[in-house]
């Protein structure tokens, strides 16, 4: 069974930054492409950045030069770096396989302006 257990979120002031972790077990991390996605009050859950096993990277336009996904495959870990944060940003972060349905229970990131 897939489980992902994502941490970091807090609250932090507009321009601050956080780091968010996502602890992946079940599947065989380094054969995975991993995303992190995220969802406002009302809206729809968005993607944000993924990593694919060759470590090639795709971000969301509103996110780009700001955040930075990496893995660490040994630790069975994906992270979002998130730099220059607004208020605009404040969601509740999810990460996923892309290969698979499952979701964590996310981390919620506010931010203040």
């Amino acid at each position: 069974q897939v489980q992902l257990v994502e941490s970091g979120g807090g609250l932090v002031q507009a321009g601050g930054s956080l780091r968010l972790s996502c602890v992946a077990s079940g599947i065989i991390f380094s054969r995975n492409a991993m995303a992190w996605y995220r969802q406002a009050p009302g809206k729809q859950r968005e993607f944000v950045a993924q990593i694919a096993t060759g470590d090639s990277t795709n971000y969301a336009d509103s996110v780009k030069g700001r955040f930075t996904i990496s893995r660490e495959n040994a630790k069975n870990t994906v992270y979002l770096q998130m730099n220059s944060l607004k208020p605009e940003d404040t969601a509740r972060y999810y990460c996923k396989a892309t290969k698979y349905s499952y979701w964590g229970q996310g981390t919620q990131v506010t931010v203040s302006s």
